[in-house]
């Protein structure tokens, strides 16, 4: 897939009625290899318009605990970077869904950029989100990511309107606005002037902007996309799936129809 194509399927993410997608994440491997594949299909079938796969690795800086726990949950049941992309090419025996990783600097470049971002192509991965990569530092990851088709997407929390503008210029696919600042998790209520950022990023960039980090409720996800193209929803589905096992299927279809439907009906 080139990079035209590429473009174009993250497009089409953001290509509802309204204009509104919603992207959830689940870890890949909690609580196993093969229920990440049901859930992962189950959530399309609910409505999901693209779905992370959070790749484990033992310091998710980023994390909350809920999503920490997984990691280390996944990372116990033997979870790789390998068995990752074969819950990945499992996925694409059914579904031609867009899917995108995220996961931490490490692992990539311990796999090696390279051979990491080949395979991404050769499953149809459509993109990577790594918070833990500076802006300053991205090219190192980015040539190999574009050499073979697959968007690193910049991430832009609440800082200041110059930044938010310089990272805004540069983005491909889609911007991962962050909530708030600080780790994922669940919130019961975000403060930040959410709407002025995005106005922000407008003045710079076309690309569609999806606010993730502390969103858990349907009533949250329609204010969020109330003010942005999309809403990204990971530590409430972990929960889900930390609280029902092997029995999540149903509970995540319930949850992930309900929140579409909330951000559909903005």
């Amino acid at each position: 897939m080139n990079n035209h194509l590429r473009e174009n399927k993250l497009k089409k993410v953001f290509d509802t009625p309204n204009g509104k997608a919603f992207i959830p994440f689940l870890t890949a491997g909690d609580p196993s290899a093969e229920l990440s594949v049901e859930y992962i299909l189950a959530m399309e079938r609910a409505g999901a318009d693209l779905i992370e796969i959070g790749i484990p690795f033992s310091d998710p800086t980023a994390e909350g605990v809920v999503i920490q726990d997984a990691n280390l949950r996944a990372l116990k049941g033997g979870m790789t970077t390998d068995g990752v992309f074969e819950i990945v090419r499992k996925v694409r025996e059914r579904s031609q869904v867009p899917l995108a990783f995220m996961t931490y600097a490490n692992p990539v470049f311990h796999y090696g950029y390279d051979r990491f971002f080949a395979k991404c192509e050769e499953m149809g991965v459509d993109a990577i989100i790594v918070p833990d990569l500076p802006f300053e530092e991205k090219e190192e990851m980015e040539g190999p990511a574009d050499a073979h088709h697959v968007a690193l997407i910049s991430m832009i929390a609440p800082t200041s309107e110059s930044r938010i503008q310089e990272i805004a210029r540069e983005a491909k696919g889609f911007i991962y606005v962050v909530s708030s600042m600080g780790v994922t998790g669940v919130r019961s209520e975000i403060k930040t002037d959410l709407g002025a950022i995005v106005e922000s990023i407008r003045k710079a960039s076309d690309v569609p902007c999806a606010i993730g980090f502390g969103i858990s409720t349907p009533e949250q996800a329609a204010a969020m996309a109330k003010v942005s193209d999309g809403v990204i929803v990971g530590s409430a589905i972990v929960k889900i799936i930390a609280k029902h096992g092997a029995e999540a299927g149903p509970e995540l279809y319930d949850y992930v129809k309900a929140m579409k439907d909330a951000v559909a009906g903005v």
